[in-house]
């Protein structure tokens, strides 16, 4: 008598994986180091994506070195036409620049990745918004989107590098709306490389976005480009 095949209950409950392809994802920032890598990233994994900065030009220059398909917009149009918008901009112009796009990232899911970091003569230290975090500020300027918090601790060198294939490092992502947070997950797994990995929610965002001070000491002593991995998931 033949023995039926032992069946793995976790492996047969899990979820087929979510199909992000067709979203437009926007980069406010996407002329910044960080915002252009994840930019080049994401386009060469296949999924449009739109390029915002304060002007059109500047981010149409960008796009066209990009290449890859990606389009180049000023901000406002570029939280418009996007279904998913990550915001890569300086921290100093973080809060006007979303006070401003309220209305066109109503009901958008946006990914806050800035980092709040001030340095002085002993290297990088975390600063503390008065909302707690840079995710939390976002929250509050943008009560009708669905905030969440992901991409803190890539290498913007290994990002816009072209002869590396694959990035090896987790994307923790924190948020309110776990269907966002899916989706966010989903977004870091189109990088070759990258695993999107759940962290908890908004109020946990400080000590994420905080450890990039740490990952910038990590690469000035050793001379790399470190990533973060979660070990047992």
């Amino acid at each position: 008598m033949t023995q039926p095949e032992s069946v793995n209950p976790a492996a047969a409950a899990a979820p087929a994986p979510l199909d992000v392809s067709a979203l437009v994802v926007g980069v406010l920032g996407g002329t910044g180091d960080q915002g252009r890598g994840l930019a080049y990233r994401l386009a060469k994994a296949g999924q449009q994506v739109i390029i915002g900065s304060r002007t059109a030009e500047r981010a149409e220059a960008a796009a066209e070195e990009i290449g890859l398909g990606v389009r180049g917009a000023d901000n406002t149009a570029c939280a418009r036409e996007s279904d998913v918008v990550i915001v890569a901009v300086p921290w100093d112009g973080h809060a006007a620049t979303l006070a401003a796009l309220r209305e066109e990232l109503a009901g958008k899911i946006v990914v806050d990745c800035v980092n709040p970091l001030g340095f002085d003569k002993q290297g990088a230290y975390a600063l503390k918004p008065e909302e707690g975090s840079a995710a939390q500020q976002a929250a509050a300027l943008l009560p009708d989107s669905r905030v969440t918090a992901a991409f803190h601790h890539l290498s913007a060198v290994l990002l816009q590098d072209a002869s590396i294939e694959e990035i090896d490092t987790d994307v923790m992502v924190l948020g309110e709306d776990r269907a966002a947070t899916d989706t966010v997950q989903a977004l870091a797994e189109r990088i070759p490389g990258m695993r999107g990995v759940f962290a908890g929610r908004l109020r946990n965002a400080h000590q994420v976005e905080s450890l990039v001070a740490n990952l910038i000491s990590v690469n000035r002593r050793y001379k790399a480009h470190a990533g973060l991995r979660i070990t047992d998931v």
